[in-house]
């Protein structure tokens, strides 16, 4: 709690890294997040609420149960990780870590990729101790993922053609529809309705035209 307080995001970092618990209370039953948002340092309330560690994901390199293979291959772990611990949200900054790794811009990488942020989304829904934060992010990013396949398959441009598509603004006015669309599709797509997080998102952009 006290690097968070103290606005410290590189400490905030190195502590989660050596294995603090984000979920933890304080004596009166406030997170670090919680309390890091109470006195203002919201730039530690970041770094905590986008951390994933990389010991969670390599969970999904191991084959589990019955499995014979792992869900992740060993070698997307890392590109992966880089990609759901930004802090960056930008489908375009998002397209763009998928683009400058030759691992990740394939159809087949993708698609195992999005299947397993769609379990972790799952996962934290479903945990006694519910992040919606993460969850809703995980399937964030899953949506984009899918959308780069849909370009890498259907597109000679692929994923340059997907940036274009991202940036380009209205005629009139320069707004960037398909952006717009974009992230209220995954909004939309969001699999759990009863989420406080997705009731307020909705309650936001429902009222506002493109």
């Amino acid at each position: 709690i006290f690097p968070a307080n103290s606005g410290n995001k590189e400490i905030t970092w190195m502590m989660l890294e050596a294995g603090a618990e984000t979920d933890v209370v304080n004596s009166v039953g406030r997170t670090a997040a919680q309390m890091a948002a109470f006195v203002g340092q919201h730039d530690c309330v970041t770094v905590i609420n986008n951390f994933f560690s990389r010991e969670r994901l390599d969970y999904y390199t191991k084959p589990q149960g019955l499995d014979k293979e792992p869900k992740l291959p060993v070698k997307l772990a890392g590109p992966l990780h880089k990609i759901i611990t930004t802090t960056n949200m930008h489908p375009v900054k998002i397209v763009l870590l998928v683009k400058e790794n030759p691992l990740l811009a394939e159809v087949e990488a993708l698609q195992k990729c999005y299947r397993v942020l769609d379990l972790i989304c799952e996962k934290c829904m479903k945990q006694k101790d519910m992040n919606e934060v993460l969850a809703m992010k995980m399937h964030y990013i899953s949506c984009i993922f899918q959308k780069c396949i849909t370009f890498l398959k259907e597109r000679e441009d692929k994923l340059d053609g997907f940036i274009k598509s991202l940036l380009k603004g209205r005629e009139k006015d320069g707004f960037p529809v398909y952006q717009e669309k974009l992230i209220r599709e995954s909004i939309r797509k969001f699999p759990y309705c009863e989420a406080t997080l997705l009731q307020q998102l909705v309650r936001s952009i429902a009222p506002v035209e493109i």
